[in-house]
């Protein structure tokens, strides 16, 4: 698939102020409301319409479902009703009890409730139909827009409601989070440490109760100062004793612990109304109770935290993480190296720099957490893209300031990775390193899998980042030089006399005689894979070396062709690394900084994506075409910022152009899927195609 690209180095973390507009009118939530409001009527979302689309996209609804608005569920309808509560939210036909456990613990986080439910709306005056919320996605607020029509059968809602059947804020936002993952069958399945990151921007830790480290309890200390949602601890005098409770909710609202501290348990015998009433204990079966935190954790598997980052704790909230963003691609074939098993390709991932300046206060080492998400895969199941096994290693940084080789990784170990690599949303782990420098590797598990990730650093103290994949520096010996005109080998000679009998007595070669000239001494080439080249490669040729303008070359001008041709030539052999006559795009990135390019990992991504066959393969021709065109544009840029590179759709009824402008990526719109993974063209707000005819 395509990846929009982004700017490469850290990106400074958002200060979440106007959540971005993502409708596709480009309208903000209040502009579309007073539209409504002035035409009189209700808000339709043609985003998420009210059809099946909206609802599932790998089955059809078992019984028809009809699409109401609340008014027409009931007389009053309320938007939320004596405050948001955890107690409000019921789970409906859809297999989401884990977005209901995390909007059950939102609700105990009134700061972090009102960021994802803005308060400017109601069924009340200004009512249009329309409502709004806001989510985190990959470092970035994003404001949600949607109108109420809801899914009902027999007038009852048939997914997420309220206890309260007047209340409508559960329901509403549960449609705007299956909007923005594609469907409401989109949000089956799924763990609640996902969606509170998504209402929180917070970073995960997942702790196995069985493996819970002997400072587990200093964890959550720390984490309870930082604003942090997790379990609530508290003691509690018991017969002379501090016991340790943990207060536990099932999200289905019903079956409860019944051991000790359970609702009705003896224990509570012996505390007092006064702190019973501080506890909130009551004996209801609404699936909240206490439990003793030694019977938690003989009875669950697992504690997940969401660690709040900076922009969503108070101003004045101690111990505030410090943060860093890195946006970046596994793309097959140049970038999607896979986990360190794979040693010929895993030096191919993305490579972050990571300096270790400042130790823990008292401590002689360095405290931080490395999140690696995974970006859309719930949104794009629908296209079959599964959840990928990621992970990431990390290396103690050499010297060099570089993006590291291969020859690194097979003499030196990492330092510190993920516990294992998992197909999960998001992979996170603390570590502790003495001050330094390192190098961080996110990747898959398995080679040539793409994905889009976004990469989170949390440090206790300032740490500093910045991305290697635009310094690729490498030691090779320089190509060999061309062979003197008094030297030349009886190939070389043959070659000559086939120039003077094709250009005449001109002794200017055309680009359709050009054409035959390369072909004709190109197929004697045994050790190389060759297709015909075609006039338009020839026509390129002229335009890098025709000095006169005249549209064709002379004898000298292609001469100083002919000694590229035999330096590329040799380029080519030296890295067809398995003698095959074709070269690995993952040795790509080395090649062409032998040819003098050294090339960003987006633009390398670009030009995979245009000559890489379906095996990841080059044959000379796509070779030798893609160095004409990288030549070219450093001959003639359009600025410092421009590059082109043709769209390989051969549908594109001339030859088309993508242009990398201003560090942004612009996509033919024309491209079509391979067949060896899903393609899913998203095309930038700023694309643009330039035809050349």
């Amino acid at each position: 698939m395509p990846y929009l690209y982004r700017a490469p180095g850290p990106q400074a973390h958002p200060v979440p102020k106007d959540a971005r507009t993502t409708h596709s009118s480009g309208q903000s939530f209040e502009q579309l409301r007073q539209e409504c409001l002035q035409r009189g009527t209700l808000f339709e979302d043609a985003d998420f319409p009210a059809s099946n689309s909206s609802l599932f996209y790998s089955e059809r609804p078992q019984v028809p479902f009809v699409w109401k608005r609340p008014g027409e569920i009931v007389k009053n309808p309320e938007f939320i009703l004596g405050g948001a509560t955890r107690t409000d939210i019921c789970q409906g036909e859809l297999g989401d009890c884990w977005l209901l456990a995390a909007i059950a613990s939102l609700t105990l986080n009134q700061k972090a409730l009102a960021r994802v439910i803005p308060q400017d709306q109601s069924f009340g005056p200004g009512y249009a139909g329309i409502f709004h919320f806001q989510f985190w996605q990959h470092s970035e607020w994003l404001d949600v827009v949607i109108d109420d029509r809801l899914p009902t059968f027999r007038d009852r809602l048939v997914f997420l409601h309220s206890a309260d059947h007047n209340e409508f804020w559960s329901a509403l936002l549960e449609k705007a989070y299956a909007k923005l993952n594609g469907s409401y069958e989109a949000l089956k399945g799924g763990s609640a440490i996902e969606a509170m990151e998504d209402f929180t921007g917070g970073v995960a830790e997942t702790f196995q109760m069985k493996e819970a480290p002997e400072n587990f309890y200093e964890i959550l200390e720390k984490a309870l100062k930082r604003g942090s949602l997790l379990g609530c601890f508290i003691d509690v005098n018991f017969r002379g004793q501090r016991i340790e409770l943990i207060r536990v909710r099932n999200p289905w609202g019903q079956v409860e612990w019944n051991g000790s501290w359970s609702d009705s348990s003896p224990e509570w015998r012996s505390v007092g109304p006064a702190e019973q009433k501080r506890l909130c204990h009551t004996a209801l079966d609404d699936g909240e109770f206490w439990m003793a935190f030694k019977d938690f954790k003989a009875h669950f598997d697992k504690v997940e935290i969401c660690n709040l980052t900076p922009d969503a704790l108070e101003e004045d909230a101690v111990h505030k993480w410090e943060v860093t963003v890195h946006q970046g691609s596994w793309v097959r074939g140049s970038t999607a190296g896979g986990c360190r098993n794979f040693l010929d390709t895993f030096w191919t991932n993305p490579q972050i720099k990571l300096s270790l300046t400042e130790t823990d206060e008292g401590q002689e080492e360095c405290s931080f957490l490395v999140a690696l998400m995974q970006k859309d895969r719930r949104k794009l199941k629908r296209f079959g893209a599964n959840v990928l096994t990621i992970g990431y290693a990390i290396y103690e940084c050499p010297d060099k300031d570089e993006h590291l080789n291969k020859d690194f990784f097979r003499y030196h170990a990492s330092r510190a990775r993920s516990k294992t690599f998992i197909n999960l949303r998001e992979v996170s782990d603390r570590f502790k390193l003495p001050p330094g420098e390192y190098i961080l590797i996110p990747s898959t598990f398995e080679p040539h899998q793409e994905a889009d990730f976004c990469l989170r650093i949390f440090s206790e103290k300032k740490a500093i980042t910045r991305d290697m994949d635009g310094n690729v520096d490498i030691d090779l010996p320089e190509p060999p030089k061309p062979t003197p005109p008094d030297q030349e080998t009886e190939e070389e000679l043959r070659f000559r006399a086939l120039f003077e009998q094709v250009a005449g007595e001109d002794m200017e070669v055309t680009a359709e005689e050009l054409e035959y000239v390369l072909n004709a001494v190109l197929r004697k080439k045994k050790d190389i894979k060759f297709k015909k080249l075609s006039l338009i490669s020839c026509k390129n040729i002229i335009s890098l070396m025709d000095t006169s303008g005249n549209g064709k070359l002379e004898f000298d001008e292609f001469k100083v062709f002919w000694d590229k041709l035999k330096q590329w030539i040799n380029l080519f052999l030296r890295f067809d690394a398995d003698k095959s006559g074709t070269m690995s795009t993952y040795e790509l990135r080395t090649a062409l900084k032998a040819a003098g390019f050294q090339l960003s990992s987006h633009l390398l991504q670009l030009i995979v994506l245009r000559y890489a066959d379906e095996e990841l393969q080059m044959d000379f021709d796509d070779f030798l075409n893609c160095l004409v065109r990288l030549e070219n544009a450093s001959l003639h840029p359009f600025d410092n910022e421009h590059l082109r590179l043709p769209c390989r759709d051969a549908a594109c009824p001339a030859e088309s152009w993508l242009l990398d402008f201003d560090l942004q990526n612009f996509w033919c719109g024309t491209i079509t899927p391979r067949a060896h993974s899903p393609l899913i063209v998203r095309p930038s707000p700023f694309s643009i195609l330039i035809w050349e005819e």
